[in-house]
């Protein structure tokens, strides 16, 4: 396993050289003229060569394409130029609160939906499946941004339960009193689509052989429901988590906007319509190194899982 971690490890290296490539020549032919965009509307040609002789934009591109992979390599992206804030200062700061919205909406998902899964699963065709089935299909088709307003509407303002919007800087200030309502709209939403999914992979496992053969050797249905079906289950559930997780480190841009909380997401968005180039290529890059580290992680984890499982 150590040798597949390192060939795994060593093979991102070409990945990650291509995709800050990509994301500097998109940037750089695609993106607009950064100085025209810093100097607004009003702004003389003058001001406008000055601004791009400061920013290095008057340099040969293989000299910006150099200064480019030095801030990469050292992770100094420099600084906003909505904010004059350290790149990397803001995603320090930020990180915290999306972390603090998002790991719970993720954990709560996965918990709630796969129990949920496996029970309709087990009753497939019953009234309790089919009356699932239509729920979550109608739940689908209602935008998250209804159930944000009517859930603000119904349990911030008519119930009283929970604060509409706030932040602080205690963790667990945040933890008990902003972070539940949009924690609870979150996961309710979530639950639809990830209870379809999972008994999809439910259904998938318990029309294999292996299922009638445990059956036909007097196991009890509790012990195939968690002993087999759900572990060989496992595999195809990790890789849908696995594809989730690097939007929790990115965040979710309606819960932080509707709901002010300073996170990521929030600023990303921020970002994308000032026109802000650093925050939105440093997230760029980091985005698609984490999600390769998170691909290595599940990976390993499909071997722990099912020993048969052979990495290549």
């Amino acid at each position: 396993m150590a040798a597949y971690i390192l060939r795994r490890l060593w093979q991102m290296i070409p990945t990650i050289l291509g995709v800050v490539l990509l994301v500097f020549f998109l940037f750089k032919y695609f993106g607009g003229d950064p100085a025209e965009i810093l100097g607004g509307l009003n702004a003389t040609p003058e001001q406008i060569a000055a601004i791009r002789q400061q920013l290095g934009l008057d340099k040969p591109v293989w000299v910006q394409l150099g200064l480019y992979l030095q801030s990469v390599a050292t992770f100094d992206w420099g600084k906003s130029w909505a904010t004059n804030e350290a790149v990397s200062h803001l995603f320090s700061s930020r990180l915290p609160a999306t972390l603090t919205v998002m790991l719970p909406i993720l954990v709560l998902e996965v918990i709630v939906a796969l129990p949920v899964a496996m029970w309709v699963s087990y009753r497939r065709g019953s009234l309790a499946d089919r009356t699932l089935m239509v729920v979550t299909t109608i739940a689908l088709s209602i935008s998250f941004l209804v159930y944000i307003i009517v859930g603000q509407y119904v349990f911030g303002f008519q119930l009283g339960w929970f604060p509409v919007q706030g932040w602080s800087d205690s963790t667990w200030t945040n933890l008990t009193t902003y972070v539940p309502l949009p924690v609870l709209l979150a996961v309710f939403v979530a639950l639809a689509p990830y209870t379809r999914l999972y008994r999809t992979f439910f259904l998938d496992e318990l029309g294999q052989d292996y299922v009638r053969t445990a059956r036909a050797k007097g196991m009890t249905e509790g012990r195939v429901m968690f002993s087999h079906v759900l572990r060989n289950a496992m595999i195809p559930i990790l890789t849908n988590v696995g594809l989730a997780l690097p939007g929790v480190f990115v965040g979710s841009f309606l819960i932080e906007v509707f709901f002010s909380i300073p996170g990521l997401g929030r600023e990303i968005l921020l970002a994308v319509n000032r026109s802000d180039y650093p925050v939105i290529q440093a997230i760029a890059v980091y985005l698609a190194a984490l999600t390769m580290v998170i691909n290595l992680i599940v990976d390993v984890l499909f071997k722990l899982v099912d020993p048969r499982v052979v990495l290549k």
